[in-house]
């Protein structure tokens, strides 16, 4: 794939996020956007369940889709997120010798073409990490890879340069907030550091890696076509699960009587780069 230079980890750190040059060619981006079709049509490879136990699509045709842990249930994006290129990115990014993956989402944002405005597609400005919380770390990062040019004019991803510096900020699990001025008010009162709004700007193939404390949120897609992307969550091989008191969706992957200092580990949470049969 590619691999990262000093000056690209180096800007990682400094600024929260990195845009990778274009990673996948066109033909496994058409793979990737065929499984993605596939997935939200309810076909699956394999005779794995949903993550979420059945297939959520919204009544709102303009609302965001998605499917967490897809890899569990589409050949296609398991060899995506668990490219071992991909987890090398990763690794030296969070300056790591290995990396497990935590989760994984595929996403579907509808465009609204000339139906109007709506905010149903919008992320909320969030942490990532403000939703996991029991990992041991938050040196976490997201791979957010696109399936075909995006900037705002399809609702492509805005982070906030240098927000991963603010620390860990109550109540930033507001993912599915759709306000996003709101939401500035509320989060730019609690730091006393400048609000940073930045586009992801990608072409077909590249990748966004940003912290998992590092704000980001997307706005509408005005176009008609949705906006397609694959995305892989990622920790450092080594990590534990730490209580913190909040029901997190992946604690029932740890068994029913978790103990602190349980490795985040096993078929849940597989090292990036092996092969699976």
């Amino acid at each position: 794939m590619y691999e990262p230079t000093e000056i690209d980890v180096e800007q990682y750190w400094q600024r929260g996020y990195w845009i990778s040059p274009k990673l996948i060619d066109d033909a496994r981006i058409e793979r990737l956007c065929g499984a993605m079709r596939r997935l939200f049509l309810g076909e699956r490879d394999g005779h794995g369940s949903y993550f979420e136990g059945k297939l959520n699509v919204p009544d709102d045709p303009f609302a965001l889709k998605r499917v967490v842990n897809a890899w569990w249930v589409s050949d296609e994006i398991r060899d995506m997120v668990l490219d071992s290129g991909l987890g090398r990115i990763c690794a030296k990014l969070m300056k790591v010798d290995g990396v497990r993956l935590w989760s994984d989402q595929v996403i579907t944002k509808p465009g609204l073409g000339e139906s109007g405005r709506t905010q149903a597609g919008n992320v909320g400005w969030h942490q990532d990490y403000a939703y996991w919380r029991i990992p041991s770390t938050n040196n976490m990062i997201t791979a957010w890879i696109a399936l075909q040019d995006t900037d705002l004019s399809n609702g492509g991803m805005r982070t906030l340069v240098g927000s991963h510096r603010w620390g860990e900020i109550k109540d930033s699990d507001t993912f599915f907030d759709k306000d996003l001025d709101k939401l500035r008010e509320r989060f730019s009162s609690k730091v006393d550091a400048p609000w940073i709004d930045e586009p992801c700007n990608l072409k077909a193939g590249q990748a966004s890696f940003h912290h998992a404390l590092c704000f980001h949120g997307s706005g509408e897609n005005l176009t008609p076509q949705p906006r397609l992307s694959v995305v892989g969550h990622y920790m450092p091989d080594g990590t534990t699960f730490q209580p913190c008191g909040k029901v997190t969706t992946q604690l029932r992957m740890l068994g029913p009587r978790p103990e602190p200092n349980q490795p985040l580990a096993g078929d849940y949470f597989p090292l990036v780069g092996l092969q699976l049969v």
